[in-house]
């Protein structure tokens, strides 16, 4: 991904100042994520699409195309969230067109600290749990074996207020940072 990130922002003729300057997040963050130090977190992915927009879906592209992708615990990227916030591991390989997410919710934990939007059909399917999920002004409980899917450009969110850990599923098409 860190290699994608430079190509961007040359290509963009930025230096990695100009694009923290752009998107409110450090030069170091960025620099660490280029050499592929760390991995960007979903607020990281979000002020990078605020620049290149739909070109930050090319940061998911595996570099040489896939006939089949076998996804296996504990070789999965990893979306780092700050504390409190829900954990995300990537099923699907990143090629701009769909991506799958395994979200895991502790009780008292949501996906953001508030309702966002983005260009994009999302669907959540729960595997374990109860995963509360708010579309706009609209608020679903949706139980193991239940799926949602709605319209992403209306701001929302996943929350946990039950007593046990929920884990779901999240397909996006298209992905969105």
């Amino acid at each position: 991904m860190g290699d994608q990130l430079r190509t961007l922002r040359t290509e963009a003729g930025l230096s990695l100042r100009d694009l923290a300057a752009q998107t409110g997040l450090s030069a170091t963050l960025l620099s660490q994520v280029e050499r592929g130090a760390r991995e960007p977190s979903l607020k990281t992915l979000r002020a990078l699409s605020t620049v290149f927009g739909p070109s930050t879906a090319s940061l998911f592209h595996e570099q040489a195309p896939l006939t089949a992708h076998h996804s296996r615990p504990g070789e999965r990227s990893r979306l780092l969230m700050p504390k409190g916030l829900v954990q995300y591991e990537r099923l699907t390989p990143s090629n701009g067109q769909l991506e799958v997410l395994l979200g895991t919710l502790e009780p008292g934990q949501a996906s953001s600290d508030e309702q966002w939007g983005h260009v994009a059909v999302e669907c959540a399917y729960v595997i374990t749990g109860t995963v509360t999920v708010h579309v706009a002004d609209q608020r679903f409980e949706v139980q193991a074996g239940e799926a949602v899917t709605f319209d992403a450009t209306r701001p929302h969110r996943y929350t946990n207020s039950g007593r046990e850990t929920a884990t779901y599923l999240t397909s996006v098409t298209p992905p969105t940072p």
